[in-house]
């Protein structure tokens, strides 16, 4: 289909979208499992690295998706672990911080391996034009959206 083609269908795009993250996800948990990685395990992990050491434990909520008692659990195992501390902000007691410990990294470093390799693998049959035409949409999508949410929560 062509740019002007009415055949597209926006009502769904959306709705695609959500699908595709959905499969990706499932994509990437039969990976991790495979590597005694859980979901709950590498995605904060994942996060957390791609937030930078002395994250909010709120701002690593919002990234990943899980919020309240959820998170606190989750977070527990992964201090427990050993693949990740918690110290007290020292601008607010209340807020905790968080960074990977060396053997986060190492999961994490894992992690990436993977997910490099999985993303070549399935954009290996798009050209570098393609995927950098859909990477424009994405970030001109990004910008939309969150300019209606900022809307949203006047």
């Amino acid at each position: 289909m062509n740019r002007h083609d009415s055949r597209i269908d926006r009502g769904n795009l959306f709705y695609r979208l959500g699908l595709l993250t959905r499969h990706w996800r499932q994509v990437l948990d039969t990976e991790f499992q495979s590597a005694g990685l859980t979901d709950a395990t590498w995605r904060p992990l994942l996060h957390l690295n791609l937030l930078g050491d002395g994250t909010r434990q709120k701002d690593l909520a919002a990234s990943v998706g899980i919020e309240g008692p959820s998170l606190v659990r989750l977070l527990d195992t992964l201090v427990a672990k050993g693949l990740m501390e918690r110290s007290e902000d020292v601008t607010d007691r209340r807020a905790k911080l968080l960074r990977l410990t060396p053997e986060g990294r190492e999961i994490v470093a894992r992690i990436r391996k993977t997910v490099v390799s999985l993303e070549n693998e399935l954009l290996s049959p798009f050209s570098d034009g393609e995927i950098a035409r859909v990477a424009e949409f994405i970030e001109r999508l990004e910008s939309t959206v969150s300019d209606a949410r900022r809307r949203g929560k006047r």
